[in-house]
């Protein structure tokens, strides 16, 4: 492919009123307004009077931020993007970089609280107006992690080095998903960054499990947590909300000996990479093999304390081991979690695994609106936090409407396809029509995504 012209027969030129570059924010921010997050920002967000005109119109002010985040905006500066060509004439309430950054810092914690309840409210109404969560009724998955924020410069309130050695803020992330949707997130908390992983973990697992089940969640719930997480007030929690758990332990000396203790007869493989499947035996000849032993938690403490649970133990073969020196006889790495799941081992240590799918969400997070912390306020950024959750759900509930490849796939897949269609208004009888790019080759998914956002609900 190359320029179709010679140098300098061709020039640019920034006078052009009618055009804007993300069509797209027409139906997902009709899905937002659905959802009610304007309104629902408006009656419950109340900035104390130091903050002044900076606190009016927070419904306004939050929807900007969305919508900045939803173009792919990492930064307060970049909210800028909602405010080109004809966006204005699209929609009323746009706020500028400025009004938004003095807004931000003028939040309390209080204040935080208050958008994640928000947050919380336009998860219920996504789920409400899409098919965001199918199968929910059902089974459903509550995936619980930490992760480290790298921040730069010395003004970040907050940021410290923690156990990664990096210097950042470290978030508390709960997604909800089931066996046939994507996950979106039902809770967020912004730590510090010396901030223990475990650290408020049962407060906000509760706040989560609440989260999950105000948006539909009403069959089975698992929550699944790595081994920062173990610990008896975050099982108790499940427990008290009837939440079943799938937590990884920590290979400590009680864990060891329960362990040793498994009947080697009772070792099933299991399909894993490399493995093989044996036809004649109907057996996976497999470098990595399951098995579980009855498991009395946290002995130490009160008999009315302790928790009978499952160990359920995969070991994996040990390649460690120099070529020319052989193997006198197997060596194993073991990984063991506790459950009080029903469900039969192989699939439950399935299952387990499958706890990784949040790490996709981090990901998903930080190549987004999550870029950046981009205030040094330690408030301010934790708005931002819930903001870019917010967007993400925004992102997903879309992506349902549309297809059933966008309904799991990546929410940078969906901006580019759904969001980032540029087009040039115009005015007929009074009324707005979108001109949007011939061939487009996601136009029947977009008109699909159009057509659900706009018709009565």
């Amino acid at each position: 492919m190359r320029a179709s012209h010679t140098a300098g027969a061709v020039s640019v030129t920034f006078d052009e009123p009618n055009l804007v570059s993300h069509a797209g924010l027409v139906p997902l921010l009709r899905l937002a307004d659905r959802a009610g997050l304007h309104d629902a920002a408006d009656q419950r967000i109340r900035l104390p009077d130091t903050a002044g005109s900076a606190g009016a119109n927070p419904g306004a002010k939050i929807t900007s931020i969305v919508a900045g985040m939803l173009t792919g905006g990492d930064s307060i500066d970049d909210l800028d993007a909602i405010r080109h060509g004809a966006l204005p004439e699209l929609f009323t309430g746009i706020r500028a970089p400025s009004t938004v950054g003095t807004f931000l810092r003028g939040f309390t914690w209080g204040n935080v609280r208050q958008l994640d309840a928000v947050a919380r409210g336009t998860l219920i109404g996504l789920a409400g107006a899409t098919p965001l969560l199918p199968g929910a009724d059902s089974y459903a998955f509550l995936d619980v992690d930490s992760t480290v924020k790298r921040v730069y410069g010395y003004a970040k309130q907050g940021a410290d080095y923690g156990y990664t050695r990096v210097r950042g803020l470290h978030p508390l992330l709960a997604t909800v998903s089931t066996p046939l949707a994507a996950p979106v997130i039902t809770a967020t908390r912004l730590r510090r960054g010396s901030a223990g992983s475990a650290k408020g973990a049962a407060s906000f697992v509760a706040e989560a499990i609440t989260g999950a089940r105000a948006a539909g969640v009403s069959g089975t719930l698992v929550a699944r947590m790595d081994s920062a997480f173990y610990s008896h007030a975050v099982i108790a929690t499940c427990r008290r909300h009837d939440v079943r758990f799938s937590i990884t332990v920590r290979m400590d000396r009680a864990i060891r000996r329960a362990i040793a203790a498994i009947d080697p007869d009772s070792w099933v493989a299991i399909r894993y990479p490399h493995a093989l499947y044996d036809e004649d035996t109907g057996q996976w000849i497999s470098d990595a093999e399951i098995a579980e032993i009855s498991y009395t938690a946290f002995a130490s403490r009160r008999k009315a304390e302790r928790v009978t649970v499952r160990l359920v133990v995969r070991r994996v073969k040990d390649r460690d081991v120099p070529e020319r020196q052989g193997e006198l006889f197997t060596a194993w790495r073991y990984h063991a979690f506790v459950t009080d799941s029903p469900v039969e081992l192989v699939q439950v240590e399935h299952q387990h695994r499958e706890h990784a799918i949040i790490e996709q969400v981090n990901a998903d997070l930080k190549d987004s609106a999550l870029a950046h912390l981009p205030s040094g306020s330690f408030t301010a950024n934790a708005v931002w936090l819930a903001c870019a959750a917010i967007a993400h759900n925004i992102t997903r509930a879309a992506g349902c409407l549309a297809s059933m490849f966008h309904a799991k796939a990546r929410t940078g897949t969906v901006r580019r396809h759904l969001v980032a269609v540029p087009g040039r208004i115009a005015r007929r009888a009074r009324r707005i029509i979108v001109r949007l790019p011939v061939n487009w080759p996601h136009r029947a998914v977009f008109d699909g995504l159009f057509a659900a956002t706009h018709a009565p609900p």
